[in-house]
């Protein structure tokens, strides 16, 4: 069911390690930011998600001080960072910051990338330090390598490599893994996560991807149009999402029309507890693995219009008598139906969200 939105004042995070309070940009008088505030834990991984132009990226660069707010203020660690006149300047922040493009210098090889942010520490220990840490994330061999002779996956490591160097005390990524292969990203996705885990790193991951964000971080923050719109666990944002924007972003929906009376919304699906709505129109979403077909004749009646193989599941597309576009369903089990067969369908009321 639709609920209200939480508050994610900064009261709600005292004590929290990254603090971020009613931050605010403005872009010639256009909102890039409004009013953003949330916490996040010493080690946390917090996934900022949501469509491109929603403020991820300049959230970020807010956080690193490339960007100053208009308003609002972020403390770290006990430390006020902007807001109230203070402005603490990129250099001195100690974050991390992993940009979609990697950004390794060409004219240096790997072991002179990741020295470049190591210069507070005497020659012998920033080398001592480099070779530990390439050895640590399994890529001492590519030490003398320069970027343009690198993969994709190993530009993405050497990046994650300098970034860390440096021990920051919060580590900025955004996009990280967008420009590696489909077959490649799960993969280092995983191990760039599970060294960041190891470094006990507190971390804000930027993505577009609504997989990434849900399986990514140990929290999401969605986001749209400069503003946070639910943060929670990735099984919380899919299962319970307080919005439709936020029910739609994280996968397919099939969204059906109806009208609530004394709290029961009327579907051509049937009906389903609506307790908490008024009386009017109101539209119903369902996800495709939340319908099912049955044998007999116990369901709702419909028609095949389509059948897709999509790998790992099989998408139906069903016409259903007072709708005017199929439902889809999808099944991880092999259907044995095909377009133009009767079925009948079932539903899983107790998985309905209604907005």
């Amino acid at each position: 069911m639709c609920q209200a939105a939480p508050d994610h004042r900064l009261a709600a995070g005292i004590g929290a390690y990254l603090q971020l309070d009613r931050i605010e940009r403005r872009f010639g008088g256009q909102p890039a930011l409004q009013g953003v505030s949330f916490s996040v834990e010493r080690g946390e991984i917090l996934c900022l998600a949501g469509p491109s132009g929603c403020g991820k990226s300049t959230l970020l660069r807010i956080v690193s001080g490339v960007e100053r707010p208009d308003g609002g203020q972020i403390r770290l660690d006990g430390e006020q960072l902007s807001g109230d006149g203070a402005h603490v300047p990129p250099e001195k922040r100690r974050i991390g910051f992993m940009v979609q493009d990697y950004a390794l210098f060409p004219h240096l090889d790997v072991t002179g990338n990741i020295l470049f942010g190591l210069t507070v520490l005497p020659r012998e220990d920033a080398a001592a330090h480099c070779r530990s840490l390439l050895d640590r994330l399994g890529i001492g061999h590519l030490a003398t390598r320069f970027p343009h002779s690198l993969s994709g996956g190993e530009q993405q490591r050497v990046a994650l490599a300098r970034a860390l160097a440096p021990s920051p005390r919060v580590l900025l990524m955004d996009e990280p893994f967008s420009n590696l292969d489909p077959r490649l990203r799960d993969d280092v996705r995983a191990e760039s996560l599970a060294i960041i885990r190891e470094f006990g790193a507190t971390a804000l991951l930027v993505t577009h991807d609504p997989q990434e964000a849900l399986s990514a971080g140990d929290r999401v923050a969605l986001m749209d149009e400069g503003r946070i719109v639910q943060i929670d666990s990735g099984e919380n944002l899919y299962a319970r999402p307080v919005s439709a924007y936020a029910a739609a972003f994280f996968g397919a929906v099939n969204k059906i029309a109806g009208i609530v009376a004394g709290g029961v919304l009327e579907t051509p699906l049937g009906r389903f507890a609506a307790l908490d709505r008024p009386d009017g129109p109101a539209t119903l979403y369902l996800r495709p693995q939340h319908i099912r077909l049955l044998e007999g004749e116990n369901g709702i009646p419909g028609r095949v219009t389509e059948r897709r193989f999509l790998g790992e599941v099989e998408q139906i597309g069903i016409a259903v008598p007072a709708l005017a576009t199929p439902v889809i369903l999808r099944s991880s089990v092999p259907l044995a139906v095909g377009p133009g067969d009767s079925v009948q369908l079932a539903v899983d009321d107790g998985r309905a969200l209604i907005f």
